[in-house]
């Protein structure tokens, strides 16, 4: 635990460092061993890209087992701190989750309001609720758990809301103030809605990039110089590699 306290310690400090922190997104030993020997200081597993690993479907496909034995094995590979998303928490009690993730090797969390088990959204206070009592949990436990906030607001598709942009933010805000680390408000259209996320927001904010094509809100320089504190890439570098398989084997048909 020890060992564990000092990665969280160092994932939080990589935060402010005043530089962006890129987060590649892995899904299993090989890929999280390939990224931290291309130098990255800490690496982060995403769901989708770890479900399609193990032939299993993302938005709560697996079982909090399964995320974990995957999450296991992956950090167990590489000596960096590594972060974990755990989807909406698969209904497992703060305190319990905290307390699994820590054991699995994991330095942080990727906490999402889309129960997708329930087909809904979080309200606001709820979900806030549960990201004070995974930061009591960890603080309890003595580690310094990287707890990055999610919210889907953005994307429209369990629940719309009126102005999207203006929930988002609202509940970065809540989230932010129960002791989130980092906030993820998923699917920024544009760089104007980045530019007003960053302003109404107090620490790190995550944005999702596709590894060579940016994202919606920006450019890598261009995110790097609107002040974008943390960047990984979700599901996209997983799929961008689909690509260059199948240009390296197509022709051995």
């Amino acid at each position: 635990m020890t060992d564990l306290a000092a990665k969280a310690s160092e994932l939080l400090r990589l935060h402010h460092t005043g530089e962006t922190l890129v987060l590649p997104t892995v899904w299993d030993a090989w890929s999280a061993r390939t990224v931290a020997a291309a130098g990255f200081p800490a690496l982060s597993i995403g769901s989708h890209p770890l479900a399609d690993s193990r032939g299993q479907e993302d938005n709560e496909g697996m079982t909090l087992d399964d995320a974990l034995d995957g999450i296991r094995r992956i950090t167990a590979a590489v000596d960096v701190p590594v972060t974990a998303d755990v989807e909406s928490g698969y209904g497992t009690p703060a305190a319990e989750l905290v307390e699994r993730v820590l054991e699995a090797g994991a330095a942080g969390i990727n906490v999402e309001d889309t129960v997708h088990s329930e087909g809904r959204l979080r309200e606001v206070q709820e979900h806030a609720d549960y990201i004070g009592a995974l930061r009591a949990a960890a603080d309890q436990a003595g580690v310094e758990l990287v707890i990055n906030a999610r919210t889907d607001a953005l994307i429209g598709k369990v629940q719309k809301f009126d102005d999207p942009l203006a929930e988002a933010i609202r509940r970065s805000q809540a989230c932010e103030a129960a002791g989130a680390r980092c906030v993820y408000p998923v699917l920024i259209p544009n760089a104007e809605a980045l530019q007003a996320v960053l302003a109404e927001l107090n620490g790190p904010v995550n944005v999702t990039a596709h590894p060579l094509k940016g994202a919606a809100s920006g450019s890598f320089d261009e995110l790097k110089a609107a002040g974008v504190q943390r960047i990984t890439f979700g599901p996209l570098l997983q799929m961008a590699l689909a690509d260059s398989l199948t240009g390296l084997v197509e022709s051995w048909r």
